[in-house]
């Protein structure tokens, strides 16, 4: 099984309580979301942040990383789903091994994603045998909605922001997110973010931090 690096953010506390991976987008690192962590620190003190590259060396720029290929998709969507399947694996591989290592329960992790890493997030974790506390995904895109009803299906609350403006992920990805978690008896919120491009913004950070706190318990 392959072994991802990851970037990591210890927490604020000292203490481990919590788990967030950030999955990044297409080309990037394990580096680039690991940021918000300091975003939300202040309110996750317990918190450690995990940020892995990765499995594939990216096709498109060779100093980043790539979950699955997007050259290989076409507008078959069981072509899109078959590539996510070949990266779901080594992603379950990682989170099991960070649960293990920091002595933890699936109730304490939270896993956030962009773009692609938000299609990972959002299709890798109710496959899972146990539910996490939650789901965030940033301007990503809902891979096979019709396996969310499989009888086998962990549901966690799952959290979606996409931008207006995104000419990368079309913004009508949003509907189908929600359209397709509802469908499936989850607890699914979505926002679409007005003049906002394929990114995150100050808004997507705050709600994402007070929702992963409800996630946690941490606000009552």
């Amino acid at each position: 099984m392959t072994k991802l690096d990851a970037a990591y953010m210890p927490s604020k506390s000292g203490n481990v309580r919590q788990l967030v991976v950030f999955l990044h987008g297409y080309g990037a690192n394990g580096e680039d979301l690991l940021s918000i962590g300091d975003e939300w620190r202040d309110a996750l003190q317990d918190a450690v942040f995990v940020s892995p590259n990765a499995p594939e060396i990216c096709e498109a720029f060779a100093g980043g990383f790539q979950w699955f290929s997007i050259r290989a998709i076409d507008r078959d969507a069981f072509e899109r789903e078959r590539q996510i399947e070949k990266a779901a694996p080594v992603l379950n591989d990682f989170l099991d091994s960070q649960l293990a290592h920091w002595n933890l329960d699936e109730s304490a992790l939270a896993v956030v994603g962009f773009s692609q890493g938000a299609m990972m997030a959002m299709y890798t974790m109710p496959r899972r045998a146990k539910a996490c506390a939650g789901v965030i995904g940033y301007s990503g895109m809902l891979i096979s909605a019709a396996g969310l009803k499989a009888p086998d299906i962990s549901k966690m609350p799952v959290l979606a922001v996409h931008g207006a403006e995104d000419t990368i992920v079309p913004p009508t990805s949003l509907t189908h997110v929600a359209e397709g978690f509802e469908a499936a008896g989850f607890n699914v919120e979505t926002v679409m973010r007005p003049h906002l491009a394929h990114g995150i913004d100050a808004f997507g950070i705050t709600r994402g931090q007070a929702f992963l706190q409800d996630c946690f318990g941490l606000n009552t």
